[in-house]
């Protein structure tokens, strides 16, 4: 999966584009700054668009050539990053450390994706939230017709609201929705899926 990405992330082009997610930047823009981590962050479009509000970024990703574009694109936006090169498993951040996780097409597979929200989710302090897009269960239809969206192409690695509202429990849900969108983020998301979003708030207790 690493030689995959390193190969997609090689390229001179910005595989998803340098603008921030829709939804991802939609929902960000109605928070206070504070501190945020981007998850498998990739090139760096989301981190940097955060960075540009004020928030204290942090984000991580297996791909060195995918760190390597994001402190490019950091610089031309003069902002910066604390961007690590690694696995989630890598972090060595404390529990509560985080008022922000965005989570925009980052997709375990079944048998991690219940743990790795968890450990996710003790990174955030009381009433954090977290911030996801992804594709649904339902991506598959749309992918078969039209290559280009992309996306998996394993079931496995699709979600759907009850999977995420059970994986993130400990959470109050302020939006978990499924819908059908039309993509337009670089060269590798483009036209119409089904995708899940979630604007989610960790409980207190």
């Amino acid at each position: 999966m690493k030689a995959f990405w390193d190969a997609r992330y090689a390229q001179q082009t910005y595989s998803y584009g340098k603008e921030p997610n829709v939804y991802f930047k939609n929902t960000l823009k109605t928070l206070a700054p504070g501190k945020i981590l981007l998850a498998a962050e990739g090139e760096g479009r989301n981190a940097v668009y955060a960075a540009s509000l004020g928030w204290e970024v942090y984000a991580y990703d297996f791909s060195e050539f995918a760190y390597q574009k994001a402190l490019k694109l950091a610089a031309e936006k003069g902002v910066s990053l604390n961007y690590q090169i690694g696995s989630l498993s890598d972090l060595e951040f404390p529990d509560g450390y985080f008022d922000a996780i965005g989570l925009v097409y980052v997709h375990f597979p079944n048998t991690l994706s219940k743990a790795n929200h968890q450990l996710l989710t003790q990174l955030l302090k009381p009433k954090g939230r977290v911030i996801l897009e992804a594709f649904s269960k339902n991506h598959l239809s749309f992918q078969k017709q039209n290559p280009k969206v992309g996306g998996p192409k394993n079931l496995n690695q699709l979600y759907d609201t009850s999977q995420l509202k059970a994986e993130f429990k400990n959470s109050d849900m302020i939006e978990l929705k499924e819908e059908v969108i039309e993509l337009a983020e670089g060269i590798f998301h483009q036209g119409q899926s089904s995708v899940v979003r979630m604007h989610a708030q960790k409980r207190e207790y």
